[in-house]
């Protein structure tokens, strides 16, 4: 069978947390469970590495505005990293040119990316942190079980991460005028609060009688 499903899942996945997937893939193929993972992504220094990232972005993803802040600097790291695994998964099993692998990983993750920053924006207009530790925990627990799932069932988990990529960016549309709101507060936030009562008249601007 191609590699293709588990290439889209893998981008799907690494959109969301790029370095839950690598944390996984190498861990799954470390322990044996699975052929499917190249020894690249096995190696202890990238599994650790990916373990001490993915336990600095499992804090950060949880506390508002921070989680932004981290999706920002995110905007390139995923989808590359998403094009990276693909390439190393089409590599190791040879049904799939590495370009035209790294091509779907890297843009499928560009668009669940999008997907996570948008919902994110939007939930950050909430003024409770709840909401953020809810979503950051069903996205985590969402990708470690898609990509576990994939390895074994790569079809049906790339029919899945297709409807939810779908579903995510319905979403998103249907809350931009939300996200619109979040990057005016934002702005606002930044340029102060503007001038106080009385402070827009000049000095020399003689009393009202």
């Amino acid at each position: 069978m191609s590699v293709l499903p588990l290439v889209f899942t893998s981008g799907w996945a690494s959109g969301i947390n790029a370095y839950a997937v690598v944390l996984w893939l190498g861990a799954m193929g470390a322990g044996g469970a699975t052929d499917a993972v190249p020894a690249s992504l096995q190696r202890p220094d990238v599994l650790a590495v990916a373990a001490v990232l993915f336990l600095i972005e499992a804090v950060a993803d949880k506390i508002p505005y921070v989680d932004t802040a981290w999706d920002t600097v995110h905007t390139v790291v995923r989808p590359v990293a998403g094009a990276v695994v693909a390439a190393l998964l089409a590599g190791h099993d040879g049904s799939m040119p590495r370009v035209a692998a790294a091509a779907v990983g890297g843009s499928t993750a560009l668009a669940s990316h999008l997907v996570k920053a948008g919902t994110r924006m939007a939930v950050n207009t909430s003024p409770e942190p709840f909401s953020n530790i809810v979503v950051s925990l069903a996205e985590d627990l969402g990708v470690s079980g898609i990509i576990v799932f994939a390895l074994f069932h790569p079809l049906p988990a790339a029919i899945i991460a297709a409807v939810l990529l779908a579903l995510g960016l319905t979403v998103v549309t249907f809350l931009f005028s939300r996200i619109r709101r979040f990057l005016r507060r934002r702005r606002e936030r930044r340029a102060g609060r503007g001038p106080g009562p009385g402070q827009g008249q000049g000095r020399g601007a003689p009393a009202a009688t």
